[in-house]
């Protein structure tokens, strides 16, 4: 991208992304108001009362210096030096100690204030729709909690500095003024009216290039966290320079608007400056003709002008607040966006915990599509009776995942109803619902914690006896002793430590721990080679024991021992029963079966033996 400096780059445009949601400047602070330091009411008055002593104490010296030229070079008092040189230690004092806590003070608020925003944001994603979750790239949610939220702690503490000290500051040292000569104070404050408009007109150039930086922050997070993520695939083939090239671009792009907003904010100084030197020129040259008279002494003229120089850096800092607020709002906005994102679930207002007996799961003629789009189960109506395990296969978009999540409650059917022993789940809370299901999936998800903690997740002590005992059942133990800690080794981001069999043995482990009636299987061997899915299978046989199961099968030969078999297909069950029973109809059911075995089928239902190098077989692919 070319060089520039001063002027914005025309080629460079992005629309809002999902997390933009438009909030008034008004909007964000009364809200900042109200939900974060209102609360804190007590703090502020602290802030407040250290602000007044520093204003009051920046007042003085003004004071203090036409004294000290007056009656001490002027007037040749001696005695006053002896009363001047203590007040000007002390009123220093006072201002440097009030400063100490007010910065302290604020510094505190901003950063709790963002602590409590993140925390919320926080509590939001843990609980917000899956629907949602998955339109939104992770990284452009990080980028939330790091880039915006700190764009706002600064803003917040600018703005609490400048409405409070340096407003107070500035009230103080104007009142100083005029006591001092009217008629100067007229002529330096003359601009201020003219520098405020002018800079109110900077207010929505600021705020459109901080939220388009912030965006392009968000793009760039998300794609370092995909490129980590793909790390392997990149090199493998060789995209390095590819993905080196995107990040540049992502972050030029990030660039150009930064500096949109730096070039705006930039501009704010140096014209509060060239307005108020023009007022302090002017009153120069007013008391430069006074002063050629006789009608403005020494003294009078330097404590006006000590007060006139230091109401500058305060009056600058309050009169570029417009500009500078817009960030904080802008990046405001993108959080209010995801804190405010409206749940479609949520429990019913009579909802009550489920009355679990002997946990059976129906499906009652439910039929799903996601996001409005085509329907992915039509009308499906299945029984998994209590301690019986049924097992649901087909190909690839057939619906099976879905139903798994239907059963947990992650999305509501658009028609019909999910039971579990009898009771409607979108009736009852989804917090019992979620305690009666354990979940072992195709990709275990292990969290950068201790084996143990892994294990044990979902319970809120620890017990390592049991632990233990989960991980002998699930056939963990073994290798779990001979890692560097053992219980207590960190698995790494995503479990990077253990192999693929050994993570989805701590996943089984971790079911076995949490000894829920309920058990869902999506998948949990298809990924594993014929050793590690020997292993994985016997520990899936002991946790299945007494349960009710729904499993999702990839490989039909895990499934023959299922009570139950339904075969789906466009979101229909087409068939159902036994593994002898549905390869006798000679149905889809038995052609995957002979698909996975290397039986070529061709498109009239004949069959042969499939010749090397002619076919390839279908693997029955997951959701």
């Amino acid at each position: 991208m070319k060089d520039k400096l001063f002027s914005d780059s025309r080629t460079v445009t992005r629309s809002d992304d999902n997390l933009q949601v438009e909030y008034t400047t008004e909007d964000v602070i009364r809200r900042i108001w109200q939900e974060h330091l209102r609360p804190r009411i007590g703090l502020l008055i602290l802030a407040g009362i250290a602000m007044a002593f520093s204003a009051v104490a920046t007042g003085a010296l003004p004071k203090l210096i036409q004294m000290a030229a007056d009656d001490i070079i002027d007037g040749k008092n001696i005695d006053a030096v002896y009363l001047i040189v203590p007040l000007v230690i002390g009123v220093t004092v006072v201002r440097a100690l009030a400063s100490y806590v007010s910065t302290v003070t604020v510094g505190y608020l901003g950063h709790r204030f963002i602590a409590d925003l993140r925390i919320r944001m926080f509590e939001r994603l843990s609980s917000a729709d899956l629907s949602w979750i998955q339109t939104v790239h992770s990284g452009r949610l990080i980028a939330g909690f790091l880039n915006d939220a700190n764009m706002i702690r600064q803003t917040a503490s600018r703005a609490i500095v400048a409405l409070g000290e340096k407003t107070l500051t500035v009230f103080v040292l104007v009142c100083v003024m005029l006591y001092m000569d009217l008629r100067f104070s007229g002529i330096v404050l003359l601009t201020m009216p003219i520098a405020v408009y002018l800079l109110g007109k900077q207010r929505r150039k600021m705020r459109k290039s901080t939220t388009k930086s912030l965006q392009e922050t968000g793009d760039l997070s998300a794609l370092i966290s995909q490129t980590l993520a793909g790390m392997r695939v990149v090199r493998a083939y060789r995209q390095e320079q590819k993905e080196v090239n995107r990040a540049a671009t992502a972050i030029d792009r990030a660039l150009e608007f930064t500096m949109r907003g730096a070039r705006a904010r930039a501009a704010s100084g140096p014209l509060v400056e060239i307005l108020v030197g023009c007022g302090f020129a002017a009153a120069i040259y007013w008391a430069g003709v006074k002063g050629v008279t006789g009608a403005v002494t020494k003294g009078h003229f330097l404590g006006f002008m000590a007060a006139a120089l230091l109401l500058y850096e305060p009056l600058k800092t309050v009169a570029t607040l417009q500009t500078a607020i817009q960030e904080g709002v802008a990046a405001a906005s993108r959080i209010f966006g995801i804190i405010d994102q409206e749940r479609l679930l949520f429990d019913a207002p009579d909802a009550k915990p489920l009355a679990l007996k002997s946990g059976e799961v129906a499906f009652d003629n439910v039929s799903f599509a996601y996001g409005g789009g085509l329907a992915v189960l039509d009308g499906i109506s299945l029984r998994v009776p209590a301690g019986k395990t049924v097992a649901l296969v087909g190909p690839s978009g057939a619906g099976k995942s879905t139903m798994i999540n239907l059963a947990l409650r992650f999305f509501d059917p658009q028609e019909g109803r999910v039971l579990i022993d009898g009771q409607d789940i979108s009736h009852v809370t989804m917090g019992s619902v979620r305690d009666a299901i354990a979940l072992v999936t195709q990709d275990p998800v292990l969290f950068d914690d201790t084996i143990l903690a892994n294990i044990a997740y979902g319970s809120d002590h620890a017990d390592e006896k049991a632990v233990i005992a989960a991980a002998k059942a699930a056939a963990a133990h073994e290798f779990i002793k001979l890692m560097p800690k053992g219980y207590q080794t960190r698995a790494g981001e995503a479990g990077n430590i253990l192999s693929g069999g050994e993570k989805q043995r701590i996943a089984i482990a971790r079911a076995i721990y949490k000894n829920a009636p309920i058990l869902l299987l999506d998948e949990p061997t298809s990924s594993l080679d014929s050793q590690a899915e020997a292993k994985v299978q016997k520990a899936l046989e002991k946790l299945m024991r007494g349960r009710t199961v729904l499993t999702i099968a990839h490989r039909l030969s895990t499934v023959k021992k299922a009570d139950l078999i339904c075969v789906l297909d466009k979101g229909r069950i087409v068939e159902s029963g036994r593994h002898e029973e549905l390869m006798a109809t000679g149905g889809l059911y038995s052609r995957l079966h002979r698909t996975q075995l290397g039986i070529f089928v061709d498109d009239s239902g004949d069959t042969a033996d499939s010749p090397p190098k002619r076919s390839r077989p279908r693997a029955l692919a997951g959701e």
